[in-house]
């Protein structure tokens, strides 16, 4: 099979996020973009992007605090959805 070369262009700064991420995976962007193409190939579509699983964003992670403290108090909790709703202000 013949090999061919594939030239893009993107701002320096995409480029060097980019490689930070897929370094952080483990590869680099000429097999990160290798990837791409074969998994468009395999699913006939544009792919679902990769993600580092262990990096949740600053709202998730505010969520996942909240909820520990709730669990580590002695607050009960709700024992309705009406009750959860109200509490809320819905």
């Amino acid at each position: 099979m013949g090999m061919s070369s594939v030239t893009i262009r993107v701002d320096s700064d995409t480029k060097a996020q980019a490689a930070a991420i897929a370094e952080e995976l483990g590869t680099d962007l000429s097999a990160a973009t290798r990837m791409f193409y074969k998994q468009m190939i395999r699913e006939q579509g544009i792919p679902v992007s990769l993600h580092l699983t262990d990096v949740p964003n600053e709202e998730t992670r505010a969520s996942i605090q909240e909820g520990r403290s709730i669990l580590a108090s002695d607050t009960p909790g709700k024992q309705s959805s009406e009750e959860l709703f109200d509490s809320l202000g819905i």
